[in-house]
C-alpha cells in the first residue's frame, strides 16, 4: 500500500494540512500504471468558450441552464467538477478513475481536477487516458474539457522509497542533482514553488495526462512556505511562481493560472498563513499587467466549512469582507473543494438542513446543492463509481 498525498487530519474538529509525505510496501507494488509513460505525441488543443459552449448545448435537456458557468473569463465548466485526491495507489483504482470521468463526460461533467501528487501521479495519467480516449471515441473535442491540475508538492513516482534515506536519494538523483531545486527551496520536507521546479513540475504534468496544454494550473497550498518563510520572502517566491506561470502561458502550455489553497484564503489577516487575494492580484497584476493570468483560486467551501461566506477574511481596499466577496470584486472565479468534507457529509445531515434542500434524495446530493447555490464556478466531488456519479448529477424533484 503506498500513501502519498498529502494528508488531512481532523484536529479539534477542524481540518489542518499536513505536508508529510509516507510510503510502505513492496518494491513491486506499483505497476506500469504508475510509471512515466513515453506517448508518442500529445493531444493538441485546449478549452475554449465556443467548444464549451457547444458541450452546455448537447446537454440542454438533462441539466438547468445555471449548470454551466463561466470560469476565467467566457469558458464554460459544468457546476459539477470531478475530482481525483482519494484512492490506494493500484491499477483497479485506476480503471476505476478512469470509467468514471468517461462517462461523466458523456453525462455532461467537463470540470476535471487533478494534482501531480495525487495517488503518486496516477490520478493525473487516469485523467489523461480518459480525456484521450473520449476525444478519440468521438464523445468530446479536446475544446470542450476544462483539465486542471496543481504544482507544488513533491510527487512520488513508480516504486516509493521504504525509508527517510531513500527519499533523500530520489530528491538527490530526482530534483538536486539535475539543479531542477536546491535543498533550500523545499520547505515542510516536500514542498516547493521554485521556478525551475514548476517548469519541471508543468512537463512531467503534460506528460501525464497526455495533453499539449494545461486549460487552469494551480499552485497547491502556497500558504504551505509560510510555515517556514517571512512574508517579506514568501511573496518574493510568489513573485517568481507567478512570473513562471505567466511564462509558461505565454508558450501556450497552460491556459491560465491560479491558486488552490487549503486554509490560506480561509484564515484572517492576523493569522501566519493568511493568503491576500488581492495581494496575489496585485503580485500578477505587478508581473503582466491588465492582461495577467491569475484567474482563479480553490479553497474548501461546504456545510461545515463556511468561513469564504461568512467570515471577513480578506481585504479589498479598505474593506474587511468574505473570500467570496473579495473575489468578485477582483474578478476571479472561484472553485469549491471538500465539497463532501471526505464523504462526512453524504450523510446525517440535520433536518434543518434537509429541509433548505427539498426535492433531492440524499444528504450528498443536498451538501452539493449548497456549495453550487453560492457565487462559485464550481464544486469538486471526488468521484470514482459511476453510482456516486449519477446520485451526484441528479436534479431535485418538483411537486
Amino acid at each position: 500500500m503506498v500513501s502519498c498525498t498529502t494528508e488531512l487530519e481532523q484536529r479539534r474538529g477542524q481540518y489542518a494540512i499536513r505536508g508529510t509525505l509516507q510510503y510502505s510496501g513492496a518494491a513491486d507494488s506499483l505497476s506500469a500504471m504508475a510509471r512515466p509513460k513515453v506517448l508518442e505525441s500529445l493531444l493538441q488543443g485546449h478549452a475554449t468558450p465556443e467548444g464549451t459552449q457547444r458541450f452546455q448545448k448537447r446537454f440542454v435537456r438533462t441539466q438547468p441552464d445555471h449548470f454551466y458557468r463561466p470560469i476565467a473569463g467566457g469558458t464554460l465548466v459544468s457546476a459539477l467538477g470531478l475530482g481525483t485526491y482519494l484512492g490506494d495507489c493500484d491499477d483497479s483504482e485506476d480503471a476505476r478513475y478512469t470509467s468514471t470521468t468517461r462517462a461523466a463526460l458523456e453525462r455532461g461533467v467537463n470540470l476535471l481536477d487533478t494534482a501531480i501528487n495525487y495517488r503518486c501521479q496516477r490520478s493525473e495519467r487516469a485523467i489523461g487516458q480518459a480525456v484521450r480516449t473520449s476525444v478519440a471515441t468521438g464523445v468530446v473535442n479536446r475544446e470542450e474539457v476544462v483539465v486542471c491540475t496543481k504544482g507544488g508538492y513533491i510527487p512520488l513516482d513508480r516504486i516509493p522509497p521504504a525509508t527517510k534515506e531513500g527519499y533523500r536519494g530520489f530528491l538527490d538523483s530526482e530534483y538536486y542533482g539535475p539543479g531542477v531545486m536546491r535543498p533550500a527551496d523545499v520547505v515542510s520536507s516536500g514542498h516547493c514553488l521554485a521556478p525551475g521546479y514548476l517548469e519541471d513540475q508543468i512537463e512531467r504534468s503534460r506528460k501525464n495526462l497526455g495533453l499539449d496544454v494545461i486549460d487552469i494550473y494551480y499552485l497547491h497550498n502556497p500558504e504551505q512556505q509560510l510555515d517556514v518563510l517571512s512574508r517579506p520572502d514568501f511573496l518574493t517566491v510568489m513573485r517568481n511562481a507567478f512570473s513562471t506561470l505567466e511564462e509558461h502561458v505565454s508558450r501556450g502550455v497552460i491556459g491560465c493560472y491560479g491558486c488552490a489553497t487549503w486554509n490560506g484564503l480561509r484564515v484572517p489577516p492576523e493569522s501566519r498563513n493568511h493568503l491576500s487575494l488581492e495581494g496575489l492580484v496585485a503580485i500578477a497584476h505587478e508581473i503582466a499587467g491588465e492582461d495577467h493570468h491569475f484567474r482563479v483560486v480553490q479553497l474548501p467551501i461546504n456545510l461545515a466549512m463556511t468561513e469564504a461566506v461568512r467570515l471577513p477574511t480578506q481585504c479589498v481596499r479598505d474593506d474587511r469582507v468574505p473570500l467570496l466577496e473579495a473575489a468578485s470584486r477582483l474578478g476571479i472565479s472561484v472553485v469549491a473543494s471538500a465539497t463532501l468534507m471526505q464523504s462526512q457529509l453524504a450523510r446525517a445531515l440535520p433536518e434543518q438542513v434537509r429541509s433548505a434542500f427539498p426535492g433531492f434524495e440524499t444528504d450528498a446530493r443536498r451538501a452539493i446543492a449548497f456549495s453550487q447555490s453560492l457565487p462559485v464556478a464550481a464544486a469538486l466531488v471526488g468521484m470514482k463509481s459511476l453510482s456516486h456519479l449519477e446520485e451526484n448529477l441528479a436534479p431535485p424533484t418538483v411537486g
